[in-house]
């Protein structure tokens, strides 16, 4: 595996020559942004936080807004307020360097039992395994593991542990996620050009591409929701601030009530709309689809005064007037930025 991926490795912006060991805090952002997210979307995102916040010194000194707004696009939006937390304690309990232990990593806030095992390893060199979907896939094909998914994780992690080598731990971990997104693929995987195919019990018996079995998962359910967008006459924007707990949180949104399984009526929906106006209904709706629901929601868009007055139903103290040059760079996850371009483009 280590010839393999010296000669086969791929070519990634966090990554240092093989046998040498990476910065710490290149391995921590970068591992933080992969997680639920694939190594294309996140390159451009990681070079310009890495230019933008060179140290994690750098990182801890900055707004959390504009962290959260840099990570827009990204998703999974508590990792983003986590890696601020993270820089912050990392240079008030560590004096700016991360600890260099498992046990110490995951002490550390948003730092999970595979982050800290692949920091440990990639950064520091401890013969530790980071084991994610793609090591899980190699690892259940290498011993033929049967155990369908989830279940089957406890297991997998323990034959992991048993192919790391006290040396290269760092570079076999990397070359292990290399095999997986690569050549191990879910499907089709390519087993004629596998450095271990030779050693692989699940090609031994010709059912790689069966390997791992999952237990079916439920139908994803649908959520609906109503939306407000409200221009003011200056060219402003009302947002808010969404709670720090949950769903996008501390992130900003288009005012609107919670979404739920069923629509409000609409008149009883427009009776909570942030600032009293002629709210006009925007026609077709805003799709987004969220790891565990789809979200459906119908956008209204009000012209208002820009003295006019927010409700009680606006959460004032939570509200903020945006100028439309500057949404780019507000803390606006997907969803919101879809349904401010859908109510702008009626314009």
């Amino acid at each position: 595996m280590l010839a393999w991926y010296d000669e086969e490795r791929r070519e990634l912006p966090w990554r240092v020559a093989p046998g040498k060991r990476a910065n710490p805090y290149r391995v921590w952002l970068s591992e933080i942004m992969l997680q639920q997210t694939t190594v294309k979307a996140v390159i451009p995102y990681y070079q310009r936080f890495l230019h933008r916040w060179p140290t994690v010194k750098a990182l801890a000194a900055a707004p959390l807004d504009d962290v959260l707004a840099a990570w827009a696009g990204l998703g999974y939006y508590s990792r983003a307020r986590n890696l601020h937390k993270c820089a912050i304690a990392v240079v008030e309990q560590f004096g700016g360097k991360f600890p260099s232990t498992v046990a110490e990593l995951q002490k550390l806030p948003g730092i999970g039992p595979y982050t800290a095992n692949a920091i440990a390893a990639i950064a520091f060199g401890e013969a530790a395994t980071p084991v994610d979907g793609n090591v899980e896939r190699v690892v259940a094909r290498l011993f033929s593991v049967r155990q369908p998914l989830p279940t089957a994780k406890t297991e997998l992690k323990r034959l992991a542990a048993t192919l790391t080598p006290d040396r290269r731990a760092g570079d076999f971990a990397q070359a292990m996620m290399d095999l997986g997104a690569g050549i191990c693929t879910p499907r089709r995987p390519s087993c004629l050009v596998c450095p271990v195919q030779s050693d692989c019990a699940a090609a031994a018996h010709g059912m790689a591409e069966t390997l791992p079995m999952k237990l079916g998962k439920a139908e994803r359910p649908n959520r609906v929701g109503f939306a407000f967008v409200a221009l003011s006459e200056d060219g402003r924007v009302l947002l808010r601030r969404r709670p720090e707990a949950g769903l996008l949180g501390g992130m900003l949104e288009v005012p609107g009530p919670t979404w739920g399984d069923e629509l409000p009526p609409r008149k009883d929906a427009l009776r909570s709309a942030p600032v009293r106006g002629d709210w006009w209904e925007v026609p077709g709706t805003v799709v987004h689809v969220f790891t565990h629901f789809r979200l459906e929601v119908i956008v209204f868009r009000a012209l208002v005064p820009a003295d006019a007055s927010l409700t009680f139903w606006a959460e004032p103290d939570r509200c903020q007037w945006v100028a439309r040059r500057d949404l780019h760079a507000a803390a606006l996850p997907s969803v919101m930025r879809k349904i401010i371009a859908h109510a702008l483009s009626e314009n």
